[in-house]
């Protein structure tokens, strides 16, 4: 196997510090979030940023300013999140990828969300696919349901993007597929072979389906994003806190953490 590729998603859109206080909100402390991760084992943080009054934003002014930040504290591969948040327009989703960071996020579908739509139409797959590739990003796919993988294929179909693919199966979202091993396992069967593939497991599903992705040679996203808990009823201290369980979870399967620097062997980036 390769050695684990380990995503902090630090933040997302729609956690608030009501739900856990412990958020990294602004540039400062999303940088500081990043070091401490990438200090406990991680070498991807997955990135969304927050205006001053703590809402989400696509605004590609405030996301150099915390890739600035998070580069001055460490070597990882910073991903932007092109999903901004419900309601967005493809131009607003598109700002960060604009300052070219190594990886960007693809959601290749629509998906209900919770009591809302993330709206990806084929028209959205398209352009983000485009810009993606004119500005020499690595997209990472984000699957939220097998019919997204196939969706995917077609992009590669038309050129948009290329081989080898890396996956994120975005799972247990409310709409989506649910979060279990069974389903994960189908969801690795439905990629071409020679992809990359990580999964995100919201929830309860982070540390199952984590476990599962260390042992199917698979990589694996931690974080507030996808879970605020560390155990039942107890509030995550920090990403990095749930960074460092997922890396005991490995060294307890003999598999090996990757740096930032073997994550972009691994990942085939430049």
């Amino acid at each position: 196997m390769d050695k684990l590729i380990i995503t902090a998603a630090l933040s997302g859109a729609e956690v608030t510090r009501k739900q856990n206080p412990n958020l990294p909100v602004t540039p400062t402390e999303l940088a500081e979030a990043a070091h401490q991760c990438c200090e406990a084992g991680a070498s991807i943080i997955h990135l969304h940023v927050r205006a001053e009054d703590e809402s989400p934003t696509q605004s590609g002014k405030i996301f150099k300013e915390t890739i600035d930040l998070i580069k001055a504290k460490c070597n990882a591969i910073v991903q932007v999140s092109t999903g901004g948040a419900v309601g967005m327009t493809a131009t607003e989703r598109l700002q960060p990828v604009y300052l070219k960071p190594e990886m960007a996020t693809l959601s290749t579908g629509s998906v209900n969300f919770g009591d809302d739509v993330f709206l990806n139409p084929p028209a959205y797959l398209e352009e983000f696919a485009r810009v993606m590739r004119e500005q020499g990003v690595k997209p990472e796919i984000e699957a939220f349901d097998v019919g997204m993988i196939n969706n995917a294929l077609h992009l590669l179909k038309k050129g948009l993007i290329s081989e080898p693919i890396h996956f994120d199966f975005v799972m247990g979202v409310p709409g989506g597929i649910p979060g279990t091993v069974k389903n994960l396992l189908h969801m690795v069967e439905s990629i071409p072979a020679g992809s990359t593939w990580t999964v995100a497991g919201m929830g309860r599903t982070e540390l199952p389906l984590g476990t599962a992705a260390i042992i199917m040679g698979g990589h694996v996203r931690v974080g507030f994003e996808d879970n605020i808990y560390y155990e039942k009823g107890v509030l995550a201290e920090s990403n990095a806190q749930l960074v460092a369980r997922i890396v005991r979870v490995a060294e307890i399967h003999s598999r090996a953490v990757a740096s930032p620097d073997e994550a972009r062997r691994i990942l085939g980036l430049k």
